[in-house]
């Protein structure tokens, strides 16, 4: 009897060295350890809330009393390529001071130009980091009505918002992107269905230097280019 216990013991005993020798051996992928690595971003606390998060029936109210107070309509955009100044229309004054407000809160630093095609547009205020995701969740899920009455065209240099991805017929805008019209002679058909609310002073250059790089077949530039900084000049 007793040396069927012993025998049992030393089984036992074999089974438990094996499986730990086993997860010894076993090396962390590159997976495991980016997942390790981003823990202490996955438990960032939220920043301090000065704002009240936005949605679509509070936005429009929102960005009218904050026009009333913030009147700057200069912006500098840094990218990997060099500088763009923009100067934003009064006229648009919930998209300039949505965009203003969102440079303020530093929205645009750390995004990317997602979608290229050269000879036509640059769109950029999207990313497929998290750290993007995290910033609108936080800001809040909200679209823009269109004003595309103003008198503006599409033409070669001016910022206009794109509609939202979600089903909208009504072209509402999307706040957090942008996109500058790059196409020689303008891209007029455009006109009409979504929000011109600024035109390009300064970088058109490295406008068309970032529409002419290679893209992948979701025009998606083959290396990220990044805004690494957007700031109110006046």
């Amino acid at each position: 009897m007793r040396f069927l216990l012993f025998l049992c013991f030393f089984v036992l005993f074999l089974n438990c060295e094996d499986k730990q020798s086993k997860q010894k051996s076993i090396p962390k992928t590159e997976v495991e350890k980016d997942v390790e690595e981003d823990k202490p971003e996955d438990t960032e606390q939220e920043p301090k809330r000065e704002f009240p998060k936005l949605n679509s029936k509070t936005a429009m109210e929102f960005f009218l009393e904050y026009d009333k107070k913030h009147k700057e309509n200069k912006v500098r955009i840094t990218t990997d390529f060099g500088e763009i100044d923009i100067l934003l229309y009064n006229e648009t004054k919930f998209h300039r001071s949505n965009f203003i407000w969102l440079t303020k809160q530093k929205y645009f630093n750390g995004t990317q130009f997602y979608r290229v095609i050269d000879n036509f547009i640059v769109q950029a205020g999207n990313s497929d980091d998290v750290k993007t995701a995290r910033k609108r969740a936080f800001i809040g899920k909200y679209l823009l009505p269109p004003d595309t009455k103003r008198g503006f065209k599409h033409d070669r240099g001016v910022i206009s918002m794109p509609s939202s991805e979600i089903r909208n017929p009504h072209k509402l805008a999307s706040p957090f992107e942008f996109f500058i019209v790059c196409q020689k002679g303008g891209a007029h058909f455009l006109d009409g269905d979504y929000t011109i609310f600024g035109h390009v002073t300064r970088g058109m250059d490295v406008v068309d230097k970032i529409a002419a790089v290679e893209t992948d077949d979701g025009d998606w530039p083959d290396k990220n280019i990044f805004i690494r900084n957007v700031e109110i000049l006046d």
